[in-house]
């Protein structure tokens, strides 16, 4: 068991107003609720139990509210909740781009898209249709059908959408890396799904510079036996492609159908080739996006991310409401950490998404969001990919707007959604998710599998959730999938994050917990560390490990990434174990403090806690990370000679 979280009750940030929660979706929900079932509740808290509670109601509530479409009446809602092997809505068949397109207004805005070498344009209904129309009919046309993959090395551009949304339409599963994977990353995804089709492009830019992609385009073609056609975005095989047009139909399949397959991050070890089913992500992104992001037709939903993230799946998503979605293709800090509050300011967006370690940057680096930018549309901030520590949402109450709904969340690629994060009609507490989800029946387990309130335990799922992976795509008996979530507890899903759930309902996520750093017996997560660390003005960036000794005990070096014209050293050394004394306790005090120019990452962004540690603890690094996974895989550098030194000195 950790150590409880130091940190003193979350202090009030942001109460919604009540006419900000009588016009939330979620209060129109609960209004639904009450009028055709006579449903009443006393808060959200009780809601959320009834969520869990009663699975077949709520899921059912959901299938009823938004009206889903299918050939056959729903029956039975959950006919078999064990996990995993859980049975959603057996004997129906629907269509996730059905979904997406129904009832849509041909003039009203659908897509916003914008990249660092063009301003943002716009898309309307009547145009992602007619691209999606006739997306479709090129796969057709390459004999793409119900089940056959279809795999995307694309930006995040429309195109890239209608290629999803025709790929829906027709059964077809699809699958999208981003393109700044390497060749042999991509293969490592693309060669397990034997995709029919592939879409590239030969070249983007990123950060103001331009990448040649031909040559890893060529390997990765040539390591694809399967394929019936590739095809290069921005080249006369794509216009003819897609020269071709044709009625918009849709193959409803199966509930538990594969409508996409996501990745593992793939820093260790052969990434997993997570499927998902058009009715899971249907009825998810349909409650989450409405209730929990609650977007309406005055919205436009923008979440900075690659199309190798499942974030880029879950903005898509937003279509499945009456909002706008915003593309963006390009860096996050071209030409400075500024550049995504552009792009809010262009595209008058209203709720905004990006990462914890955005956010953590814009802070760090001094960013002013509102200057010179007009950002009044702008009624919410979003983030994910890592915990946001208590400043960096001081950052945003003082620089973005005191009026800012801000939500942090934690889920994952696995169920493709956030099961803890925001709800519109609670408060914000400083350091914490407002709440657990509706239908995620979230509880902290300690070693034993005994729930715990007030204390770190195990992110754990009790009950079946309809956006569980369906299965890993060539794990045929299922063995991969068990032992990624159900060995620890069998028939629980243990998702691998360290949690405390407050008597109020509110959530603080410590970090991984194969991340955990053990001192003198008592565990407590990184998160500690890093919320004192980054609050000094010379921290920009920080990693620390729990290295093993052979005798036992334990080496804890703390990395850190200092803002320039900062010197290190031990006056700096003295002042962060000075405040983590003061802080946290002599338990959290690191060993040695290393000055690093950049910590390593992953695409999404999250820190390699794992990976360095085994590094550091003389594990071969192509061994334990695919550096093309990796945002910054010179980052990898420093810790590969200090591992070096270590050996050497033994």
């Amino acid at each position: 068991m950790l150590e409880p979280i130091s940190e003193p009750p979350g202090e009030v940030l942001w109460t919604p107003t009540l006419k900000r929660v009588q016009r939330s979706q979620l209060t129109r929900y609960t209004d639904w609720l009450a009028r055709e079932r006579g449903l009443r509740f006393d808060g959200y808290e009780a809601l959320r139990t009834w969520s869990i509670g009663e699975l077949s109601a709520f899921w059912g509530s959901i299938w009823d509210y938004f009206e889903v479409v299918s050939d056959e009446p729903r029956g039975d809602v959950l006919a078999d909740r064990r996990m995993p092997g859980a049975r959603w809505f057996p004997g129906t068949v629907l269509n996730y781009a059905e979904h997406v397109f129904r009832d849509r207004d041909p003039d009203r805005l659908a897509v916003l898209h914008g990249s660092e070498t063009a301003a943002v344009s716009s898309c309307d209904w009547a145009g992602l249709e007619s691209l999606t129309r006739r997306v479709r009919a090129g796969l057709v046309q390459a004999g793409v059908g119900r089940g056959d993959r279809v795999a995307a090395l694309l930006p995040n551009r429309l195109e890239t959408v209608a290629l999803l949304l025709a790929s829906a339409s027709l059964g077809a599963v699809f699958s999208s890396v981003a393109p700044e994977m390497g060749a042999a990353s991509v293969v490592d995804r693309f060669s397990q799904i034997e995709p029919t089709v592939l879409v590239t492009v030969e070249g983007y830019r990123y950060n103001g510079r331009d990448y040649d992609l031909r040559d890893t385009v060529a390997r990765v073609r040539d390591a694809l036996p399967s394929l019936a056609r590739a095809v290069v975005l921005d080249s006369a095989d794509w216009d003819a492609f897609i020269a071709n047009d044709a009625p918009l139909a849709f193959e409803r399949v199966p509930f538990d159908h594969p409508l996409w397959i996501l990745y593992s991050s793939g820093t260790t070890g052969a990434p997993k080739a997570i499927v998902h089913s058009h009715g899971g992500i249907l009825l998810e992104h349909l409650k989450k996006l409405h209730l929990h992001v609650d977007l309406g037709p005055s919205d436009r939903l923008f979440w900075f991310t690659t199309t190798g993230w499942m974030m880029w799946n879950f903005l898509v998503g937003g279509l499945l409401t009456e909002a706008a979605i915003v593309l963006y293709d390009g860096s996050p800090k071209q030409p400075d950490l500024g550049a995504l509050w552009d792009v809010c300011a262009d595209a008058g967006v209203t709720v905004f998404g990006s990462s914890a370690g955005y956010l953590t940057a814009c802070m760090t680096d001094d960013v002013e969001p509102r200057a010179g930018r007009d950002l009044s549309a702008l009624r919410a901030v979003g983030s994910t990919g890592s915990p946001l520590l208590g400043p960096v949402f001081d950052w945003v109450y003082d620089h973005v707007g005191a009026d800012t709904w801000l939500f942090s969340s934690s889920g994952g690629t696995d169920v493709c959604t956030s099961f803890v994060g925001g709800v519109p009609t609670l408060p914000v507490r400083r350091g914490e998710l407002q709440a657990r989800s509706l239908g995620a029946a979230i509880e902290a387990w300690d070693a034993s599998g005994r729930p715990l309130t007030g204390e770190v335990g195990e992110l754990v799922l009790t009950e079946p959730m309809p956006s569980m992976p369906v299965s890993f795509w060539g794990d045929d008996d299922g063995h991969r999938l068990r032992e990624s979530y159900f060995d620890t507890y069998p028939g629980v899903w243990r998702h691998g994050d360290w949690i405390e759930i407050n008597q109020r309902g509110g959530v603080v996520i410590s970090g991984r917990s194969d991340s955990t750093i053990n001192r003198g017996g008592v565990r407590f997560g990184t998160s500690e560390i890093y919320q004192v660390v980054l609050a000094d003005p010379d921290v920009v960036d920080a990693l620390i490990v729990d290295v093993p000794r052979a005798d036992g005990s334990s080496w804890l070096p703390l990395f850190v990434v200092l803002r320039d014209g900062a010197q290190p050293g031990d006056a700096l050394t003295a002042r962060l174990r000075e405040h983590l004394l003061r802080d946290c306790s002599p338990r959290h005090l690191p060993d040695q403090v290393v000055a690093v120019d950049e910590v390593p990452r992953t695409l999404s962004g999250k820190l390699l806690e794992v990976p360095v540690k085994r590094i550091l603890s003389g594990a071969a690094p192509d061994d334990v990370v695919d550096r093309s996974s990796l945002a910054n895989p010179d980052a990898l550098a420093p810790f590969v000679a200090l591992a070096g030194r270590r050996d050497r000195a033994r």
